[in-house]
């Protein structure tokens, strides 16, 4: 195998997420300035897991952009290929939380930073010496960062890097949701692996049969990988010809669901990473399954995401306790 120096490296959105945190003495609510953006997500859980990864993607040259990019380096991320806009700011979104964890996203990005890298400023000999090549649809909303990705996309199939997509759909960003579709069609053609929120698989098949619907799509686009994210209610994993469920780990202090997704997709990549993508066993899967879904489950119980990933042994103690559990009832 030839050797890479890039465990990972994501392209994409790199954002500020201001989250809810309580009440100020007047009855306003309080906003926490949290770093976010679900590729840089997925890089930090990979992080923690022992892996060396890289970004590609804009800031703007504000209070905001300076931050995160202080805030990737802090956790191992290679700044190297994240840009500086003088002139457009850095995205914003404000998250609403509700009683139940889950969330809805209002955006601040007409333009943002992270819409403005183009196709020149993209950092090819980190997609090349990478095993890896994470994306997702964010940076295919406005022409410019979709020409960036499609680059990117291309110079990681012709060094062999194996490409991971998750389509984190976020509809209030979308002036069409056909072209939505479209970018997810095109993520779904290039990937060796897919993980998607059940809710996209409903988008792209429309089927509530989740199972169904993840095989269209992989007989379809011939996706040698398919993980499907189901909230409470777990993940499945589909390859060779294999159906892998895990339950959920449930935690009673949950906050919001913030990056869940993205440390799901971390821990995910890292068995990929250690185990291929050939020769993976029903128990591999499952172990693997078991592992994100603890990950996520530990995510949940924080705000942010970014700066506050699971370490691996807080995720092993949490998988084989909550197994446990389960093994008694």
């Amino acid at each position: 195998m030839i050797h890479k120096e890039y465990d990972v490296t994501a392209l994409g959105e790199l954002l500020i997420d201001f989250t809810e945190n309580g009440i100020s003495s007047q009855g306003n609510v309080l906003l926490e300035a949290n770093p976010g953006g679900a590729p840089c997500n997925v890089l930090a859980m990979l992080g923690k897991l022992g892996k060396k990864t890289a970004f590609i993607g804009k800031v703007g040259q504000d209070q905001f952009g300076d931050m995160l990019r202080k805030t990737i380096e802090s956790v191992g991320i290679n700044s190297e290929g994240l840009l500086t806009d003088k002139e457009v700011h850095t995205t914003l979104a404000f998250v609403h939380t509700y009683p139940d964890g889950d969330r809805a996203f209002s955006f601040y990005r007409n333009p943002g930073a992270d819409m403005m890298l183009r196709k020149e400023e993209v950092s090819s000999d980190k997609i090349r010496a990478s095993r890896i090549f994470h994306f997702g649809t964010l940076s295919f909303t406005h022409e410019g960062v979709r020409e960036a990705s499609e680059y990117a996309i291309q110079c990681a199939k012709e060094a062999g890097t194996l490409i991971s997509f998750d389509p984190n759909l976020r509809e209030p960003l979308w002036e069409d949701l056909e072209d939505a579709r479209k970018a997810i069609e095109y993520g779904m053609e290039c990937c060796d692996i897919l993980k998607i929120a059940d809710n996209e698989l409903t988008f792209m098949t429309g089927e509530t049969d989740y199972d169904k619907g993840a095989l269209l799509l992989q007989g379809k686009y011939q996706i040698p990988l398919v993980c499907v994210t189901l909230g409470k209610n777990g993940s499945r994993a589909y390859y060779k010809g294999m159906m892998v469920t895990a339950e959920s780990f449930l935690q009673e202090n949950t906050i919001e669901t913030t990056g869940a997704g993205d440390t799901f997709t971390g821990c995910m990549l890292n068995t990929v990473l250690e185990k291929g993508l050939d020769q993976l066993t029903e128990e591999d899967i499952r172990q693997m399954l078991q592992f994100a879904n603890a990950g996520a489950s530990l995510i949940t119980t924080k705000r942010g995401a970014l700066r506050v990933m699971p370490e691996k042994e807080e995720i092993e103690s949490v998988s084989l306790s909550l197994t446990m559990q389960q093994r008694k009832i």
